[in-house]
């Protein structure tokens, strides 16, 4: 599983001309699912992504989580993160969890966030998305379930 994770001063997500998830300050996260995801390791993804502690204290110091700074997430599902660009120029994305396992897993992390988080605004899983955001910092954060567990 991979989360590219991206601290923002606003972000947004559309589908078909329409804004469907908007925050403010937070996390504009993008989740990519492997094959052999589970839910135990979407809640441990879901786990470290919650207690990242990447925004600023009153000294200037990237020591504050989500829940203290009362940020938000914006979650987008990205089958595109599991791309595999190391023959020809066309990649190849058969690494990527079959979409009903995927959706499956996405849902979990969404329900996850929102147990924790007070705003959690989604894109639509498998749709055509355009995502805009203010990178704040810019500070952006690759989280890899094979590096991390």
């Amino acid at each position: 599983m991979r989360f590219l994770i991206q601290r923002v001063k606003r972000a947004q997500v559309t589908v078909k001309e329409k804004i469907i998830g908007e925050i403010g300050k937070g996390f504009a996260v993008f989740i990519g699912v492997e094959g052999a995801d589970t839910p135990e390791i979407a809640d441990k993804m879901t786990k470290k992504l919650i207690g990242l502690r990447i925004f600023e204290d009153e000294n200037g110091k990237t020591n504050l989580d989500l829940k203290t700074v009362g940020g938000a997430l914006l979650i987008v599902s990205q089958f595109t993160l599991y791309a595999d660009c190391r023959k020809g120029n066309r990649p190849s994305f058969i690494n990527a969890g079959e979409p009903k396992m995927a959706d499956a897993l996405y849902r979990h992390i969404v329900d996850r966030c929102r147990q924790e988080i007070e705003t959690v605004e989604e894109g639509i899983f498998g749709a055509e998305m355009k995502v805009e955001l203010i990178n704040d910092g810019p500070f952006t954060i690759w989280l890899d379930s094979d590096e991390l567990f």
